[in-house]
């Protein structure tokens, strides 16, 4: 789920650069807006950004890092160190 709305993120942000004709620069202003525009008052945006800011999920590397076939993704546990 968080790497699908990452690509959506990713290809939204990607557009914005280029409306604005490939300049330099602005990278983190693209990423921030493209987040907004893509979560917006979506029903996944709070537990998007608890995975992505708390990095409980983890990337599977026997999919090089896209969901699997189910659309799952692979979610550790917060170790109780």
């Amino acid at each position: 789920m968080v790497q699908m709305v990452e690509r959506r993120v990713r290809s939204r942000a990607q557009q914005l650069y280029e409306s604005r004709g490939q300049s330099q620069g602005q990278d983190l202003q693209d990423w921030f807006q493209a987040e907004s525009e893509i979560l917006g008052n979506s029903i996944v945006a709070p537990l998007y950004r608890r995975f992505k800011n708390t990095g409980q999920y983890t990337e599977s590397a026997d999919h090089g890092g896209e969901p699997t076939s189910s659309g799952e993704i692979e979610v550790s546990a917060p170790s109780s160190t």
